[in-house]
């Protein structure tokens, strides 16, 4: 009897424990895990909601300030596991351990929608082609003004005042360069036809010389600017997320780029145009350009470094196979499938 009495009250603490409820820990990372009127949903919390109650488990969620801080909560023993947008990688691999895969991922850039036409604009909105606009008009002025010299008198389309014939004689030479002029207004004295012949002939060498300073000046900032590979991001402000796998991507490679410890802060410099791109998660970026960033942002098609995220678990969790298992039955009823449509409008 005195065996069975201490052998209770050992198990007792056990069977207690037993049924506190998991902690599990997780990071604000729309569309996978957010706060909504202070409900916690998104795609990885409604998974792991499905695997509770397939496991009949008891839970409560401990939403962390950072990444990094969910996973410290997971590999100090404080959570049972985390769940968001959490990467399958081998340093993770050595702190914890994983489910099966969740989501298939990856890494994209994120670039504003108006990247090209804005630099474009910008390029062309200089100085110099200002200047060049304004001789370009000065010299027109100047020719049908001569041309109005040489014909009063003699054409009726310059027998006009000065001060009449200030905007006739503009219009006259500028038809005269654009179009050959007009065959009623044809010079009437040998003066004004040289001028003339003058007039369209150097004009042919001034438009050519202007268009190929157009087209070099738009060939030049599509290619500075345009933005399809990782090696267009040289040069440029790109911006990722501290600790994640997109900024060791990025410094494996040795490309400079500024690290935000907060996805928002991130998403809000790049709104703000301080920004030439983002480098990160690609359902994450996907989620931003179709809400928040609709219409200002856009995303490069090239996904980089493929990815699955998982289920975090701290080293040697009995939940792991459980939870497997449980992921499996899911997937193989079709729930996973609705789910996925659900947030991301396709099951695949």
């Amino acid at each position: 009897m005195r065996a069975l009495l201490t052998a209770l009250l050992l198990l007792m603490p056990l069977a207690a424990s037993a049924q506190d409820p998991l902690t599990i820990a997780t990071v604000t990372r729309a569309p996978f895990s957010m706060e909504n009127n202070g409900r916690d949903t998104g795609f990885a919390i409604e998974l792991w909601e499905m695997v509770a109650k397939d496991l009949g488990l008891e839970y409560t969620y401990q939403r962390a300030n950072s990444f990094g801080g969910m996973l410290d909560l997971v590999t100090s023993g404080a959570a049972d596991g985390a769940i968001a947008n959490i990467s399958v990688t081998a340093e993770r691999e050595a702190k914890m351990d994983f489910t099966k895969p969740i989501f298939d991922s990856g890494l994209q850039i994120m670039v504003p929608n108006d990247e090209q036409g804005s630099a474009l604009l910008s390029a062309l909105v200089t100085r110099d082609i200002a200047l060049s606009l304004l001789a370009a008009a000065a010299l027109l002025f100047g020719g049908g003004m001569l041309m109005w010299v040489f014909e009063r008198g003699r054409a009726g389309y310059f027998d006009r005042p000065a001060r009449d014939a200030m905007f006739p004689a503009f219009w006259w030479a500028l038809n005269l360069v654009v179009n050959g002029g007009f065959e009623e207004r044809i010079p009437q004295s040998r003066p004004g036809r040289f001028f003339a012949v003058v007039l369209v002939v150097g004009s042919l060498f001034v438009v050519s010389i202007f268009v190929a300073q157009i087209t070099a000046t738009m060939t030049v900032t599509a290619l500075q600017n345009s933005v399809e590979s990782l090696s267009d991001l040289e040069g440029k402000r790109v911006g990722t997320v501290t600790g994640s796998t997109a900024s060791a991507f990025l410094s494996a490679r040795d490309m400079q780029h500024a690290s935000y410890d907060d996805l928002d802060e991130m998403l809000d410099t790049f709104s703000e145009g301080e920004l030439d791109a983002v480098f990160f998660d690609k359902p994450i970026l996907a989620y931003y350009a179709a809400n928040d960033g609709y219409g200002n942002a856009r995303l490069i098609e090239r996904t980089f470094k493929p990815e699955n995220y998982a289920m975090a678990l701290p080293t040697g969790s009995p939940l792991r196979e459980q939870i497997d298992q449980s992921l499996l039955r899911i997937r193989e009823n079709g729930e996973y499938d609705r789910l996925r449509a659900k947030w991301f409008g396709t099951a695949r």
